[in-house]
């Protein structure tokens, strides 16, 4: 079984190989790399969206983490990341996004600030924003990927890591955004029917267990007893907290964002709304519906052995049937290259673009090379920052999360539809954003590990309340910093 595990992951590596090197013969310049010349059609740019967004650190780290600590209290996530996170993002944003940033010729969302705002410093802020703190974004799927083989394959975690790392390299360096749009729409329907058969055999798996039928395996979770770390927020507090971050923060998130630069036409944006709400539906709720079971296969002695990060990767391994092994495995590892890509994508374009010049200071040929370079070292990076003992699936995403949506989010939204937005209101949402992301997560860590006596780390329970809050703050900032300045400027 184990050979044929690795036959059908080798089959759908050389797929992805293959489809990297047909995309590369026809990457030719930057916007290519980055956009495919703006001539995506609706449903890939739906499912590239929805690939994008659910990731290793869903289906690993959050559906086990969330299943075990708040049981079926998961599936507000689920309403708020189909309505908050994708619905509303396309009903709302997708068109006018597009529509401005075709006609201000703007591949990154940095230099969408720099085109909305005037400002060449704004836009280098951002970059360098996007660029450092994708970073733990990167590592955080890396590790839940890396997880799941270690887990289904018993093929070391580090080695994982590894090969995942030159993979990901190889597909994106050569292939470009082509590649991705390519490849979607095949990781979607993957996705879809492994959410859909993992809530099947995990359903039917607990109610053998449980004795009964769904009545009572529902029931089991409900009423399982799960002992509350000390000093952790109040259980409703620390739900809304993850609501907030994993619902509100796309809306700010460059790779989410460019998604909607590069579909063909606005036109387009209903059809792919449509799709990718779906897309979100199924796969939220097969994930979080499926990790509330958790309380149901395990023990608390076992998940204190385990990790929470590993519950879901030891659900799938021990009690579902092996041909469901695979295609779980298939449905992360597609979710986790779509979504390493476009991490890799965005911070390689915040250098490349937004800091070196592009086109216009390196030419085609200079630019191009600098981008597959740049893509090469954030991967490098993002491998060095996961192979370390300290980092923390769920957290490392929340920090990300939280500090570079704190940072967009503002000047995005309120570029597009307040007129009398100005660079004074970016600048200081941005630097609130960050401010607050660093100083609440740093802040209320030292508090609760202090009051628990342990040393001193960021694997805290309130880091996803620093992340949603300071993705709410900005949104305060903004207009109050742009209406003092427009006071001051005509006073």
């Amino acid at each position: 079984m184990k050979a044929f595990k690795i036959a059908a992951l080798a089959a759908y590596i050389a797929a992805l190989v293959a489809i990297a090197l047909y995309s590369s013969r026809r990457t030719r310049n930057i916007s290519d790399f980055l956009l495919a010349n703006r001539s995506i059609g609706p449903w890939v740019s739906a499912l590239a969206y929805g690939t994008t967004y659910f990731s290793a650190v869903l289906f690993v780290g959050y559906a086990g983490r969330i299943g075990w600590g708040y049981g079926l209290g998961g599936l507000w996530i689920v309403a708020g990341n189909v309505v908050v996170g994708t619905l509303l993002p396309w009903m709302l944003l997708a068109a006018p996004t597009r529509k401005v940033t075709g006609h201000l010729g703007a591949v990154t969302m940095p230099e969408l600030f720099r085109s909305l705002y005037g400002s060449e410093t704004l836009m280098k802020a951002a970059a360098v924003i996007t660029f450092l703190f994708l970073l733990p974004y990167s590592a955080s799927v890396y590790m839940g990927l890396s997880y799941l083989f270690e887990e289904v394959l018993n093929i070391d975690y580090s080695l994982a890591l590894t090969v995942m790392a030159i993979l990901t390299g190889f597909y994106l360096v050569f292939g470009g955004y082509l590649a991705i749009a390519l490849v979607d729409f095949l990781q979607g329907l993957i996705m879809v029917a492994g959410s859909l058969l993992l809530v099947f055999f995990v359903v039917s798996r607990a109610t053998d267990l449980t004795g009964g039928g769904i009545g009572q395996a529902l029931g089991a979770v409900r009423n399982a007893s799960v002992p509350q770390a000390p000093h952790s927020p109040p259980a409703w507090l620390g739900l809304l907290s993850l609501v907030v971050l994993t619902s509100l923060g796309p809306v700010g998130l460059p790779q989410m964002v460019q998604k909607f630069y590069s579909i063909k036409s606005a036109e387009d944006t209903r059809r792919a709304m449509a799709v990718s709400t779906a897309f979100a539906l199924v796969c939220t709720f097969g994930a979080y519906f499926s990790g509330a079971f958790t309380r149901v296969f395990f023990t608390a002695e076992e998940v204190k052995q385990l990790g929470a990060d590993n519950l879901m990767p030891a659900l799938v391994n021990r009690y579902l049937p092996q041909g469901l092994a695979i295609i779980i495995m298939l449905v992360v590892l597609s979710a986790s290259m779509s979504t390493l890509s476009s991490l890799v994508l965005i911070s390689g374009s915040s250098v490349v673009v937004d800091l070196a010049g592009g086109e216009k200071r390196l030419g085609v040929r200079g630019s191009t090379l600098l981008m597959r370079t740049l893509c090469a070292l954030f991967i490098a990076l993002s491998l060095l920052i996961a192979l370390k003992p300290w980092s923390f699936i769920v957290n490392m995403m929340s920090i990300s999360w939280g500090t570079i949506t704190g940072a967009f989010i503002a000047p995005y939204l309120y570029g597009l539809f307040w007129r009398r937005a100005n660079s004074a209101g970016a600048w200081a949402s941005m630097v609130a954003g960050v401010l607050c992301s660093l100083s609440l997560s740093i802040g209320l860590s030292w508090w609760w590990c202090s009051r628990t006596g342990q040393p001193f780390s960021l694997s805290t329970p309130w880091i996803p309340f620093a992340g949603s809050i300071s993705m709410l703050i900005p949104l305060a900032v903004f207009p109050l910093a742009s209406l003092a300045r427009e006071s001051f400027t005509t006073s």
